[in-house]
C-alpha cells in the first residue's frame, strides 16, 4: 500500500498529522479490446478537434461550456482555488452513528496516523467508540472537496467519502403510494422465511462467481492453444503511449463501497463492511496489471475450452 494523500485531521485544538490510503482494490481479471479480424490491439488517442492532431496530457485544459461560450480553466487556475491547497481533514460535527446513511457512502480509506506519537490518534478513535459517534469530515482530494465519514474499524480510523444530498435520487415511484394491504398471517409467514435465512455475515464466504468463471474460460483457451504473441497484438508495453503522458499522481480508486453492518457492544464498535462496484472517472488511459493465478483441473478447462467453441482467427 502506498499513500495517497498526506495531511493532517483537525478538531478543535487537536491536530492529528495522517496518512491516507486506499483501502479497497479491484481484482477483476484484466481485458484489453482487439480488432476482431487480426487480433491487434485498439488504442485510443486525444485528438484535438480544431487541428485534428494528437494532443499530450500535459497540454491538456479544463473546460466549461454555459450559452455557447467555452470557458477555458488551466492547471494554475485551478491550482490557485483555496481548497485545492488545503492539507487538513476538518472535522465538522459529530453524529450518532445511526444517522449515517448507508446509500450515501462512497469511496473508503484507512488513515494511518504520521507522527512520532500516535497519542492523538488513539485518543480520537477510543472517544468515538466510547461514544458511538462518527466524525462528519470536509477534506480536499483529487480538486474537490469531499465531504466525509470518519469512524473506526477495528484499530484504524476509517474515512469514507459521503454523496452529497443533491446526488442522492428521491424514489418516487407511483407503486409506492398504492394502499396495500398485508395480512397477519402473510407477515408471520414472511418473518418465518426471513428466519430460515438468518445468519451472521462472513464476507469471505462469497466469491465474484463471473471474474471465477472468466478465469476458467482463459486457462482452458491457452490450454487449447489459442494463446498467441502478446508482444504482437499488445505492441511494446514498456514504451510509453502515443497520444497522452499518464501521469497517476494518486492511485486509481476503482469501484468498492464498503457497506456497514454494525454491531455494538460494551460501546465499541465492530464494522463489516461489503463491497460495491462503481467506475472509476480518471483522465488517464492508465493499464493495471493485476495477478489473477488461480490453478483449475485440466478436465474442468478442457470442458470450458469445449463449450467456449472458440473461433479460427483470421489470418
Amino acid at each position: 500500500m502506498r499513500s495517497i494523500w498526506k495531511g493532517a485531521l483537525t478538531f478543535g485544538l487537536v491536530n492529528v498529522p495522517v496518512k491516507v490510503y486506499s483501502a479497497t482494490e479491484d481484482h477483476d481479471v484484466p481485458l484489453h479490446q482487439v480488432h476482431h479480424e487480426d487480433g491487434g490491439r485498439i488504442r485510443y488517442q486525444r485528438v484535438c478537434e480544431i487541428d485534428g492532431q494528437p494532443v499530450e496530457y500535459a497540454d491538456i485544459d479544463r473546460a466549461y461550456v454555459e450559452d455557447g461560450q467555452t470557458i477555458v480553466l488551466t492547471k494554475d487556475d485551478l491550482a490557485s482555488l483555496p481548497a485545492e491547497k488545503s492539507r487538513e481533514i476538518d472535522v465538522v460535527e459529530f453524529v450518532p452513528s445511526e444517522q449515517v446513511d448507508l446509500l450515501t457512502l462512497d469511496k473508503a480509506y484507512y488513515l494511518e496516523p504520521d507522527s512520532k506519537s500516535p497519542k492523538a490518534y488513539v485518543l480520537l478513535r477510543k472517544t468515538l467508540e466510547q461514544t458511538d459517534r462518527t466524525a462528519i469530515v470536509r477534506f480536499t482530494l483529487r480538486q474537490k472537496t469531499r465531504l466525509a465519514a470518519l469512524r473506526v474499524r477495528g484499530d484504524v480510523l476509517v474515512l469514507q467519502t459521503l454523496l452529497w444530498s443533491d446526488e442522492v435520487r428521491e424514489a418516487a415511484f407511483p407503486a409506492l403510494d398504492e394502499d396495500v394491504r398485508i395480512s397477519k398471517k402473510e407477515l408471520e409467514m414472511s418473518a418465518a422465511l426471513v428466519e430460515s435465512y438468518s445468519s451472521d455475515f462472513d464476507p469471505e464466504e462469497f466469491v465474484d462467481e463471473y471474474q471465477k468463471e472468466l478465469r476458467t474460460l482463459i486457462d482452458a483457451k491457452i490450454e487449447a492453444g489459442e494463446g498467441f504473441d502478446a508482444a504482437e497484438t499488445f505492441g511494446d508495453e514498456g514504451k510509453p503511449e502515443k497520444g497522452g503522458e499518464v501521469i497517476d499522481l494518486m492511485e486509481a480508486l476503482r469501484a468498492s463501497v464498503e457497506r456497514t453492518k454494525a454491531a455494538r457492544k460494551g460501546g465499541k464498535v465492530a464494522a463489516a463492511d461489503a463491497e460495491d462496484a462503481e467506475d472509476a472517472t480518471e483522465d488517464e488511459d492508465a493499464d493495471d496489471e493485476k495477478p489473477a493465478s488461480k490453478k483449475k483441473s485440466s478436465a474442468t478447462k478442457k470442458a470450458a475450452a469445449k463449450k467456449a467453441a472458440p473461433k479460427k482467427r483470421a489470418g
